[in-house]
């Protein structure tokens, strides 16, 4: 369902306020990153003054270092302690950052989870009480959940990174966290990124959060008024970007998803005849008139974009769809909008999925919907989601292009380009002659058992070059291509079960395929190359003369905020020696 769009909140009006206007923001723009630069000194060193917060208090610190110090001196939390002695890893480190946002944001301690009446109460209850979990027990925080930031972009997230050294001189599994230095942060850091950082504390202090110590107005409030403010503006962003009739041209036109849905519903009419449906983001309303048209006897059609519900109502109305009830609303407030019985639709049909399946995808609606309104044993159409995987050459990168325009080298531009793709998921298809490795199922979903949380998974893939790669003696792996199918299974589409799939093999779809570019290229061979290239055990691994036979990747895909997701990628290549190397952590926010 997600596309690319043009926002609808820039009208003739906002463009006729002139130049005026654009000046001011580019002033602003500047003033901006004027605060980000140190004084121009003899270091001319960068340093970022958006803050991080303090895991149990108020109080901002403009580097990790001295926040983890005054959270030692202040509060007797030692986070280097803890990561060691409970033998976390970098995702570990992470979770339990976000675990203790939690806990901190309901007055409870961290390690032994008591609940207080105020903040204070719960801060001189950490003073006495420092418990420091051990290696091999269930940890608290040890749940993909915890993947999910708890504050929206936390600046303490992005200063923890995976210090390898241990494990590549097989010293021990204990992984310590560091901290990347202050350029490589920025560099990092992209500049729509800092505008929503900045933005967002702004908001923060608007609010009432006093940057002294102990201050009353604590931190958990304006967390969650800032959420719960976020949430409704994104919202209202993505429904009224379906407004556009752009973005539905699109998706109406895209033959793979309208045949998928047209199949499922028209051919399994034993399904549908007589039943009750229920739609949820119904947009035209096409997935409506098919049910209608293959015999349902009432359709209730949920839309959340006020102009839309318009423009669905006319259709059903244009077409004699008489069982077509269109309502305007969110699926979670449709009660607000009409008497609405539980459990009372036979099927639910929606097209849910966004980029990379799970970007800005209604998904939480469907299983909400589910969980209020389908009757046991009820249909979901479609009914299972799969992500699969692969790994691409370089030329699934640009850098073939900038090598060569018309006769000129501008590889510069290309290398440039590729360390942005090494931040930021790039959207869009790949050619199958560019994929290196066997394809692998990464993760699946069945919408009939899975829960909220489960939209929040992290997944361990080993890939091998395929077999028409092996006459190479040498390939070159650039990164990671992810792409979904959904099935209408012969679970409830017994007379044509139906797939579809945005697999780079074949049409293609709205969706493409989401590309994920390692910072470092890996090179890779088969039993039979290595023989030819006579790999030397004293080089680097992954490098021109020691390729690696296999590369595990470790992703994480988790809900960083309302439609939003962070991926996570871990490279770790094999050797034929049974030697490896891991590749720092990336984070790609999509």
């Amino acid at each position: 369902m997600a596309s690319e769009a043009i926002d609808p909140k820039i009208t003739v009006d906002r463009e006729s306020e002139g130049e005026e206007e654009e000046e001011e923001e580019e002033e602003e723009v500047e003033e901006s990153w004027d605060d980000w630069r140190a004084g121009e000194g003899e270091d001319d060193e960068w340093a970022p003054v958006a803050s991080v917060v303090c895991l149990f208090c108020t109080e901002q610190f403009d580097s990790s270092e001295l926040l983890f110090d005054h959270c030692r001196l202040e509060h007797c939390f030692d986070f280097y302690g803890v990561v060691k002695n409970s033998g976390l890893d970098f995702y570990g480190s992470l979770k339990l950052v976000n675990y203790i946002r939690s806990q901190v944001s309901q007055n409870k301690c961290w390690s032994c989870d008591q609940a207080f009446k105020c903040d204070q109460d719960m801060l001189n209850h950490l003073h006495v009480t420092n418990t420091c979990f051990k290696k091999d027990t269930k940890f608290p925080w040890d749940n993909d959940f915890y993947l999910k930031p708890y504050l929206e972009d936390d600046s303490l997230l992005h200063s923890l990174s995976m210090d390898d050294e241990d494990d590549e001189n097989g010293n021990g599994d204990v992984a310590d966290v560091k901290l990347v230095d202050r350029k490589e942060f920025i560099n990092q850091v992209n500049v729509p990124n800092l505008e929503k950082l900045e933005d967002q504390f702004g908001k923060f202090m608007e609010n009432g959060v006093s940057e002294e110590k102990g201050e009353e107005n604590n931190l958990k409030v304006v967390r969650h008024g800032a959420a719960a403010r976020e949430r409704k503006e994104v919202d209202e962003d993505y429904f009224g970007s379906y407004s556009s009739f752009g973005i539905h041209r699109e998706m109406l036109g895209d033959k793979v998803r309208m045949d998928a849905y047209r199949n499922a519903l028209l051919n399994n009419r034993s399904l549908l005849n007589g039943a009750v449906v229920l739609d949820v983001g119904c947009g035209t309303g096409i997935l409506s008139l098919f049910a209608a048209q293959a015999g349902a006897s009432k359709v209730v059609s949920v839309e959340a974009s006020k102009k839309m519900a318009t423009v669905a109502t006319q259709i059903a109305k244009d077409n004699g769809a008489e069982v077509i009830t269109v309502v305007h609303s969110m699926v979670e407030d449709i009660e607000k909008k009409m008497q609405i019985e539980p459990k009372s639709f036979d099927i639910l049909v929606s097209e849910w999925m966004g980029y990379c399946l799970l970007y800005e995808s209604m998904l939480s609606s469907v299983l909400y919907a589910r969980d209020h309104y389908l009757k046991p044993g009820g249909a979901i159409l479609p009914d299972t989601a799969t992500i699969f995987g692969a790994e691409f050459g370089k030329g699934g990168t640009s850098m073939p292009f900038w090598e060569d325009v018309y006769g000129f080298n501008m590889s510069s531009v290309g290398k440039e380009l590729v360390q942005d793709a090494a931040r930021i998921p790039i959207v869009d298809t790949i050619d199958p002659l560019d994929i290196i490795t066997d394809s692998v199922v990464l993760h699946s979903f069945d919408l009939v058992t899975m829960q909220q949380d489960d939209m929040d998974f992290t997944s361990t893939i080993e890939l091998h070059l395929k077999p028409s790669q092996m006459m190479d003696h040498l390939n070159w792996c650039h990164g990671l291509v992810l792409w979904f199918d959904t099935d209408f299974t012969a679970r409830f589409c017994k007379e044509n079960p139906t797939i579809l799939s945005t697999s780079p093999f074949g049409p293609k779809t709205h969706w493409a395929q989401t590309i994920l570019t390692l910072r470092e290229p890996i090179a890779m061979c088969s039993e039979n190359g290595r023989s030819v290239i006579s790999t030397l055990s004293s080089k680097e691994i992954g490098t021109e003369k020691c390729p690696v036979a296999t590369v595990r990747i470790r992703v994480s895909i988790a809900r960083a905020s309302h439609r939003s997701i962070v991926v996570s990628l871990e490279a770790t290549g094999l050797g034929f020696d049974g030697k490896k190397k891991n590749w720092p952590v990336q984070i790609f926010n999509l």
